[in-house]
């Protein structure tokens, strides 16, 4: 998870806590984020510290991998890797084809209207104002 800073985060956070008895949340680094989006507003230690915070994580992960592996699930006790359904197949395929292979992915509806790109553009349009 790049970062939890809006309310569609929050309700991912809970719909994935409703497939087991505790979460466990990977949070990427910033490296690997700015390779695929854009470099986080956040540092790693920021966007940890709020995730920490959500009361729906049991534990936090900082620096997980951007592909998921059986073996890293494994080490960490995790039976089910929730995320949106916001991916295309090719990223589900690129991320998570292991997971998928094993039948451990579980995708949920991804909240429509509310994204971290919106929420920076409106930043910038209030600041310019």
């Amino acid at each position: 998870m790049e970062t939890c800073s809006h309310p569609g985060h929050v309700v991912l956070l809970k719909a994935a806590r409703d497939f087991g008895v505790r979460l466990i949340v990977g949070v990427l680094s910033d490296e690997v984020v700015a390779g695929y989006k854009r470099r986080p507003i956040m540092t790693l230690a920021e966007r940890v510290a709020v995730i920490e915070a959500c009361r729906y994580v049991d534990v936090v992960l900082p620096d997980a991998p951007y592909r998921v592996t059986n073996e890293f699930l494994d080490r960490h006790g995790i039976d089910v890797v929730v995320h949106g359904d916001d991916l295309t197949a090719d990223a589900v395929e690129e991320v998570f084809g292991p997971v998928v292979a094993a039948g451990k992915l579980q995708l949920v509806r991804y909240t429509a209207g509310v994204s971290t790109t919106d929420l920076i553009q409106r930043c910038r349009a209030v600041a310019a104002s």
